[in-house]
């Protein structure tokens, strides 16, 4: 059985504001936990004009206030950025609030421009070789286990919970998949950034996860773009949108999604043509035919029965009707 969540960064369309855009996405969180959806995940992105999540606990707040059932999390809090024994409060109280379904889903990416990474942490040169120590502690702040010899030890996250967030580690290599499972902790590979490495870095996973308090067997979610139209040439069209916002991000340039109005007509050199081709590694786009048999060929490949979606459109009724045609062939 497969499973599917949703990985939300709420992409704001051309001609549209955020206002709409995050409204959009409550409902389509609504949408997801009646489709039977597993998890609605919000992505951390900084100074940009096109992505309204950059507060993912505080989207978090909202949509399981506003569901009853499905996991929300983050995917993934910025964790160089910040201070681990903030991150564990703020996610036990989302756990407090919403027991059993906050998942915490932490990476390394600075987040943006090095300018912005300073504007995020106040001016403070922080260095991501940090990281593996945040991440270590953050671990211990959740599960209250602060080695005696630490210099933090006897400091307790609050509020206390029966039970931690879920913990999980957002990668996209060998490296990660590593640190995940020296700490025993979930693992979301990012196919829908560098498709390439999955199968060595899921490997590299399983085979060195160690049993701990979080879990005593792997937990692996692989997050692409998918686009799912009633046939391959209506999923094509829609897909044209994708396609420019996503060479339009590479390039720093306006990260709103186009319409496809403008995708049809834009006028693609022959290098955009090819990083469209290497871009299209990343997604799956199709009709539910093609996309299932896909999505099942991963399935195999990867060893793993979940898959985080990301599907950015500019009509979002569009948008809404992938996922419900995605969710038709699994849930």
């Amino acid at each position: 059985m497969i499973n599917l969540s949703i990985l939300d960064q709420a992409p704001i369309p051309s001609g549209s504001d955020s206002y709409t855009t995050l409204e959009n996405t409550r409902n389509l969180a609504i949408l997801a936990e009646d489709l039977g959806y597993k998890r609605y995940w919000f992505a951390e992105h900084h100074s940009t004009k096109g992505l309204a999540s950059t507060a993912p606990e505080i989207m978090m707040a909202h949509i399981a206030a506003s569901t009853n059932r499905i996991k929300v999390g983050s995917g993934g809090v910025l964790l160089p950025q910040y201070s681990p024994f903030k991150v564990a409060e703020n996610f036990r109280q989302l756990e407090a609030l919403h027991p059993g379904r906050i998942d915490l889903g932490v990476g390394r990416s600075p987040g943006g421009t090095a300018k912005t990474r300073l504007a995020l942490t106040d001016g403070v040169n922080k260095s991501l070789n940090e990281f593996p120590r945040q991440l270590k502690e953050l671990s211990h702040y959740l599960t209250d286990s602060m080695p005696s010899g630490h210099e933090y030890a006897g400091i307790k996250a609050a509020p206390q919970t029966n039970t931690p967030p879920s913990l999980w580690l957002l990668g996209m290599g060998e490296n990660s998949a590593k640190k995940a499972a020296e700490l025993g902790i979930g693992y979301v590979f990012g196919h829908f950034i560098k498709p390439d490495r999955g199968e060595n870095t899921l490997k590299t996973y399983y085979e060195l996860f160690k049993s701990t308090y979080y879990s005593s067997s792997p937990s692996a979610i692989i997050a692409l773009f998918v686009v799912c139209g009633e046939t391959d040439e209506h999923a094509e069209e829609l897909a044209q949108s994708q396609d420019l916002w996503l060479l339009r991000v590479e390039k720093g340039l306006d990260s709103r999604i186009p319409s496809p109005e403008e995708a049809r007509k834009y006028r693609y050199t022959a290098s955009e043509k090819e990083r469209i081709e290497t871009n299209r590694k990343r997604m799956i786009i199709g009709s539910p035919s093609t996309v299932k048999k896909k999505i099942d060929d991963l399935a195999e490949l990867y060893e793993t029965k979940e898959f985080m979606v990301l599907t950015n459109l500019h009509d979002s009724k569009e948008r809404k009707n992938s996922y419900e045609r995605l969710a038709h062939l699994y849930l």
